[in-house]
């Protein structure tokens, strides 16, 4: 499993004004997943009442592999914080598994941080959003794992497109790739239409997008084939082999976004047992968009 880490670049000098108090500053620098903090007072983030807010920057900063070490002005680590783990005697101390103070000097600057009284150096609460309210019902899964249930996809997924198999005029190799990105793609040897291939009628053939998601093949020709057989209309289906003349195509569509593919694929192999998905919304379906010349 790849862990995410985050690269950084940072190079910032602050100032936090503190009522009654010495003013508290820093810099932050660093490249990549490692940053160190000189604060010139070691103790101003150490205090009780920073403590939560510490934890939760230690948390976030875990979360996204970032390591941050805390030095005071002569460049003494004190703390680190993020992507370390601490080790089992600190943690009932520090109550984080990614807090861990480096030395003795740490050590002295959390005893007098935790002896101040007042307000923290940290930003409150109150500067965070506010908690979603809880549910009037007990939820007992926190964490609920949302099941596909359809592949009724209106939005044109699945990156639908005609591929073309080897043939005498088409090397293995190649492989060329007409992308459905139109309500009608027109398929002949006219120079008008949108695929263009020789060796065959005028207007042999058209792929039409209806309202249902579908791609349908409507023949202008005789000679149309799917699978082998002679067709006027039809559906088309992921790895459907269209034959047009000596013309071969193969109709592709990710499988999440072909509403032959119940629940986004196959489930099983293709032979195992397919658990049908409800019905599409009712709306016209592809015969009724009619081919000129055909009843």
């Amino acid at each position: 499993m790849t862990r995410l880490r985050t690269q950084v670049a940072a190079d910032l000098t602050f100032r936090i004004e503190l009522p009654g108090r010495e003013p508290v500053t820093g810099e932050l620098s660093g490249n990549g997943s490692d940053l160190t903090l000189s604060v010139s007072d070691p103790a101003a983030f150490a205090g009780g009442a920073d403590a939560a807010s510490l934890r939760w920057v230690a948390d976030e900063l875990a979360d996204v592999g970032v390591r941050l070490e805390v030095t005071d002005p002569a460049g003494v680590a004190l703390v680190r914080i993020g992507d370390v783990r601490a080790p089992w005697w600190q943690r009932p101390f520090t109550r984080s598994p990614h807090l861990r103070v480096a030395g003795v000097r740490g050590l002295l600057a959390a005893g007098r941080g935790r002896m101040r009284d007042g307000a923290g150096t940290l930003p409150d609460a109150g500067l965070v959003p506010p908690p979603s309210p809880y549910p009037l019902a007990p939820t007992f899964l926190r964490r609920p794992v949302k099941r596909v249930t359809t592949t009724h996809d209106p939005g044109r997924g699945g990156r639908p497109r005609l591929v073309e198999l080897p043939s005498a005029t088409v090397r293995r190799s190649d492989h060329p790739t007409h992308w459905l990105q139109q309500e009608r793609t027109t398929i002949g040897s006219d120079p008008g239409c949108d695929l263009v291939l020789p060796d065959l009628a005028p207007l042999h053939a058209e792929v039409v997008h209806d309202e249902q998601d579908e791609f349908v093949l409507l023949a202008h020709h005789v000679d149309v084939r799917v699978h082998g057989r002679r067709v006027t209309e039809q559906v088309l289906r992921t790895s459907s082999r269209i034959e047009l003349g000596e013309r071969q195509l193969t109709f592709v569509r990710e499988e999440y976004a072909d509403h032959g593919r119940p629940y986004g694929g196959r489930i099983g192999g293709e032979l195992g047992r397919q658990r049908p998905q409800p019905p599409r919304p009712s709306g016209p379906g592809p015969r009724d968009w009619a081919a000129p010349g055909n009843p």
